[in-house]
């Protein structure tokens, strides 16, 4: 299943912070990702102490 706009996801790997990997979040972007994120999702992570991260589509699973 693809990734989709403000779906929720987990977070499986995370080049952006790794502290993030393992988390779950809600995608932010409210259209698919393009050049100025080089093709990446915005997630907020359900983390108190992780902001918000890049992740591609191969680094997030949908729930």
């Amino acid at each position: 299943m693809p990734i989709a706009p403000r779906a929720r996801v987990r977070i499986v790997a995370c080049a952006d912070d790794p502290r993030a990997a393992g988390k779950t979040g809600r995608i932010v972007d409210e259209v698919p990702p393009g050049p100025l994120t080089a093709g990446r999702w915005t997630v907020k992570v359900d983390a108190f102490f992780i902001g918000n991260v890049l992740c591609p589509s191969s680094e997030l699973a949908p729930i």
